[in-house]
């Protein structure tokens, strides 16, 4: 379990983005999607991002997926860069590097086909012998607690059990990297549950690195780590960790506000309506911290010198 911040003994994080941009562009309309955007993962970390509709997480979990490219700034996967990736390579990266997991279920599973047949069908198209593409269906499909279900056609499925079996069609050619684009958007909570428990059992057995996008607000109890993005920037991070006082056992969620590689720190909107500050704010360097001031505390102590 992530329990605190990357030290410098830790392995290079899995994912790399600096400075990430991304602008959307239609007829005589920009849209700026990210700005900015800095963001590290460690491999094998399961973590989620959180944020409001428009801040640009889905569009960054796109870029990881290669899917989109960034207006400017640096992304790196496992070592490779996205921004430089020929077509081919591209190609490469999303058949065997990433598996992608859509909110609609209808756009992970083939309609006509079984549980088994969709897992069995992305092995097929790189190559891979029937019998061990059966093999490999069998296998994830009992990691995803749907063994008595792999002749069932999605149709037949519910809601929780279809993700389950897109869970194993996106890790079918082995992945180390697992993306989740609001996948209990569409379920209940007996769905969400399942599909959760699932992505948290396989990150385990697998070490595959999973990254999910959600709007919900009990994720921080489910992942080790939660990344907020605000404005197209990564603003807070929080953290869980186990900690036991006087024999029991509890869960405590730390909670960071994320400075980025040009010093700019995203302070939580509620703080700044409480103390008035809009425009600009006035910073004291103190032992130890740092303290934000509402620019009248420095105009009234001129006043009063």
């Amino acid at each position: 379990m992530t329990t605190f911040p990357d030290t410098e003994t830790e392995a290079p994080p899995y994912i790399v983005c600096e400075d990430l941009f991304k602008i959307h562009k239609s007829d005589e309309l920009e849209v700026v999607a990210l700005r900015g955007l800095d963001l590290k993962v460690r491999g094998g970390e399961l973590m989620a991002i959180v944020g409001a509709s428009g801040s640009g997480k889905s569009t960054l979990l796109n870029i990881l997926a290669g899917l989109d490219q960034p207006s400017a700034g640096r992304a790196f996967v496992g070592g490779r860069d996205l921004l430089t990736m020929t077509e081919a390579e591209m190609v490469s990266y999303r058949r065997k590097d990433v598996g992608f997991i859509w909110q609609q279920t209808g756009r992970n599973l083939i309609p006509y086909l079984s549980a088994t047949q969709n897992v069995e069908l992305p092995l097929m198209l790189d190559g891979v012998e029937a019998g061990a593409a059966r093999e490999r269906a069998d296998e994830l499909l009992e990691a995803v607690n749907l063994t008595h279900r792999r002749e069932h056609h999605p149709e037949q499925l519910s809601g929780g059990e279809q993700q389950r079996v897109s869970i194993a069609v996106a890790l079918a050619n082995q992945p180390p990297l697992l993306l989740a684009d609001e996948p209990t958007g569409e379920l209940d909570a007996i769905g969400a549950d399942s599909v959760y428990e699932v992505l948290g059992d396989l990150n385990a057995r697998y070490g595959v690195t999973v990254i999910i996008v959600t709007h919900d607000p009990e994720i921080a109890s489910r992942v080790n780590r939660v990344v907020a993005i605000r404005d197209g920037r990564t603003s807070m991070e929080i953290f869980r960790r186990v900690e036991q006082t006087g024999g029991v056992t509890h869960v405590v969620h730390d909670e960071y506000v994320l400075v980025d590689s040009a010093g700019r720190l995203q302070v939580p909107r509620e703080f700044l309506d409480r103390l008035s500050i809009s425009e600009r704010a006035k910073l004291f360097l103190g032992e130890g911290r740092v303290e934000v001031l509402p620019d009248r505390v420095h105009r009234v102590s001129e006043e009063e010198l």
